[in-house]
């Protein structure tokens, strides 16, 4: 059993204080009552906006029409499909939970040699635990399936819920369908609704938003993708006023019959608002201290009053506002239940990654053949050197055997970066990295251009700050749609590492010690994107690619089998250059965790940004809206994976250290001062040289 490692042998020593952690909390996990809110969890998540229409495919279906129907003298209610999916969820996902308890104990067992029995049960149980992680999936699926199917009305009413759904009917003589909604008919597309053909091609903007409220609206996958993208043609003021507008209009004639059109209306805005909050609160209502506000006021003086549902409003703004100041402790107990069932059901999926087949140690199909077992060789000689070993987790065994203090990151210099094994050092840069890109949002990454984010290496200049970078004519989104500028912090700090790179090597005082850190710079990135940290390994590839460390001598003398990851690494940003959603092909991204360049991504965004949006007739085009909101779901995608490395506290902050005091850099003036980064001609050589031009030049007087 291996975990995301570059070298074999080090999962099963330092992973059992993981597992038990995560097997702690797995205990309290999915003890929620099934009587929960029909409002709980309303964000459709990535998949939604990723897989489109795909996302629920005819078993989901199939089953929930099946399921309840023990009973054929009749079928049950939806209601009472819903309390029957929550016990089916809640029982799998306590088997789960107690099987990995199981698994654990069976591995501590085999480590201590005292039941040599347990290796033929082992390989069954882990087969076990795969089809019950896979059942405890579907439900899920199922679960969110059936949360889609609530509410909305048919597509020929969307006009009347623009009129603020003011009657209770809808045979009313609604507007031109035509003047609002664009459509394109096709046979391929599989849909859920009896057409099954009509597919959304354009829009104005209100009749985009009122397209939120059509009956598939979530099962197409149109309320994520709207989510990400409506900023490009109205603002998060005008969004969330067109939605109060509705909640106003209906909510004190909504009946507590699903049927009317008045509860669908009403529902289904409570049901939008609520999963924009989950979704965005960290993009649009933390930015603007006046649209958090507006909707606050109108909860408290509208909807708290006739609808218990406002409680539950303010407690979820109360709570995201909480998770962004980092004083999670304001939460209240429901919501503190709620956010620890969700973090124990990730830490819970996390764990059982470990039981899968160790995909992770192979090589990727883009690398190259020649040349590559000897660098493995190489590598696992390296990481199995005394230095190579890992600290169990809690224990400063590092600090231990190095008697200098890492306070002192200066006065170490580079001895810390040669003396670590590249696993090492790539587990706690990855750890780094994914601190600051789980920060991120798939918004982040729209409307670039505006933000100075150029086609280069360096995409946001030292010397400008990100609240000073100024919107030009090339801003995508509208005037007043504020804009959070994450992605420039986002990208200064891959800058700084990619500087850092490159001014430890060019101060390192000999050539021989350049071409240490030079190799292993080279295996740290290697090991980082067979990790699939992307990030990192493109980082350290553009330090080394710095015009100054490309001339030193030490690449001369460097090992070939080390020389070799260099074109390696340019041919994963090669492939990472090539499509826009190369790293979610197949499954892994689902069981690997993954760290995707910002850089890369913010271009390929670019690029579907390229064009106009808007049809002749004004309408904006859906299906340009739709395949970005595609590509920036990947971020959430692969932040639902996160690494589980033991993290090196002391170690993390050397380096962190060391990319501050460097980030700054000027690479050209560090290398100057060091007479290693310049090619030394021999004296005898240099003499020979002026006494032969001095002999020339007499020969030309005589």
């Amino acid at each position: 059993l291996q975990s995301n490692s570059c070298g074999p042998g080090f999962a099963e020593e330092n992973t059992s204080s993981e597992e038990q952690a995560m097997i702690k909390i797995a205990e309290n996990s999915y003890l929620a009552s099934p009587n929960l809110p029909d409002f709980h969890g309303c964000s459709p998540g990535w998949s939604s906006a990723f897989y489109g229409a795909e996302c629920f495919d005819s078993e989901v279906r199939s089953y929930l029409k099946n399921l309840g129907k023990q009973k054929s003298s009749e079928s049950q209610n939806i209601d009472a499909k819903k309390v029957e999916l929550e016990q089916l969820l809640m029982m799998e996902t306590k088997n789960y939970r107690k099987t990995i308890k199981f698994y654990q104990k069976l591995l501590q067992k085999e480590r201590r040699s005292k039941g040599p029995e347990t290796k033929s049960v082992l390989p069954k149980l882990k087969g076990q635990l795969q089809e019950m992680k896979s059942k405890v999936q579907f439900l899920e699926l199922v679960k969110k399936y059936v949360q889609a199917k609530q509410w909305g009305v048919e597509s020929y009413a969307l006009p009347t819920v623009i009129h603020n759904g003011k009657t209770d009917t809808m045979d009313m003589a609604p507007m031109d369908e035509s003047s609002l909604l664009l459509y394109y008919n096709t046979e391929k597309h599989q849909c859920n609704n009896q057409n099954g053909v009509r597919v959304l091609q354009a829009g104005t903007p209100l009749g985009l938003m009122a397209y939120l409220y059509s009956r598939n609206a979530f099962l197409e996958g149109y309320v994520q993708q709207f989510l990400y993208t409506f900023r490009y043609f109205c603002t998060q003021e005008e969004f969330l006023q067109f939605l109060l507008d509705r909640i106003s209009s209906t909510l004190s004639s909504a009946s507590l019959d699903p049927s009317t059109s008045l509860t669908k209306i009403c529902n289904r805005s409570f049901y939008i608002l609520q999963a924009w909050i989950e979704d965005c609160y960290t993009v649009d209502f933390a930015t603007n201290t006046d649209l958090l506000g507006t909707l606050k006021e109108f909860i408290s003086s509208k909807v708290a009053s006739l609808n218990g549902y406002g409680e539950r409003l303010l407690s979820l703004l109360e709570d995201a506002s909480a998770r962004k100041s980092g004083s999670a402790d304001q939460c209240s107990s429901v919501d503190k239940c709620e956010e620890e069932s969700e973090e124990g059901r990730k830490i819970l999926h996390s764990l059982c990654k470990k039981l899968s087949e160790d995909v992770s140690r192979k090589n990727f199909y883009w690398k190259l053949s020649k040349g590559m077992g000897p660098i493995a060789q190489y590598q696992r000689e390296r990481l199995h050197t005394g230095s190579a070993v890992l600290p169990k987790p809690c224990c400063s065994s590092f600090t231990e055997e190095s008697s200098v203090s890492f306070a002192r990151a200066d006065e170490v210099g580079p001895f810390l970066l040669i003396e670590c094994s590249a696993q090492q050092l790539c587990w706690q840069l990855t750890l780094l990295q994914q601190e600051v890109f789980h920060k991120c949002h798939p918004v982040h990454f729209l409307n670039s251009r505006a933000l100075g984010v150029k086609d280069k290496c360096v995409a946001v200049p030292k010397a400008v700050s990100a609240d000073t970078v100024s919107l030009k004519v090339c801003n995508l989104f509208l005037s007043k749609c504020i804009q959070d500028q994450y992605l420039l912090q986002l990208l200064k700090n891959a800058d700084s590492i990619s500087t850092w790179v490159a001014a430890e090597i060019v101060t390192c005082h000999t050539t021989k010690r350049q071409v240490s850190l030079l190799s292993k710079f080279l295996l740290i990135a290697k090991c980082c994107y067979e990790q699939r940290n992307f990030a990192t390994a493109m980082q350290i590839l553009a330090g080394l690619e710095n015009l100054i460390v490309r001339q030193l001598p030490a690449w001369k003398i460097l090992p070939a089998k080390v020389a070799e990851i260099m074109e390696e690494l340019k041919a994963v940003e090669v492939f990472l250059k090539s499509d826009s959603l190369c790293l979610m092909e197949g499954d892994r991204f689902k069981t690997l965790p993954t760290i995707p360049s910002a850089h890369v991504l913010a271009m390929h965004v670019q690029q579907l940004e390229t064009g106009g949006f808007t049809m002749t007739n004004g309408a904006h085009k859906w299906t340009k809206l739709r395949n970005i909101a595609k590509v920036v779901s990947q971020v959430h995608a692969f932040q639902e994976n996160p690494y589980t490395y033991a993290p090196d506290f002391k170690l993390q902050s050397y380096l962190r250290q060391r990319i501050t005091r460097f980030k700054d850099a000027d690479i050209s003036a560090l290398a100057a001062d060091n007479c290693a980064n310049f090619h030394q001609i021999p004296a005898e050589k240099h003499s020979r040289k002026i006494q032969d031009t001095l002999r020339r030049m007499k020969a030309t007087f005589q």
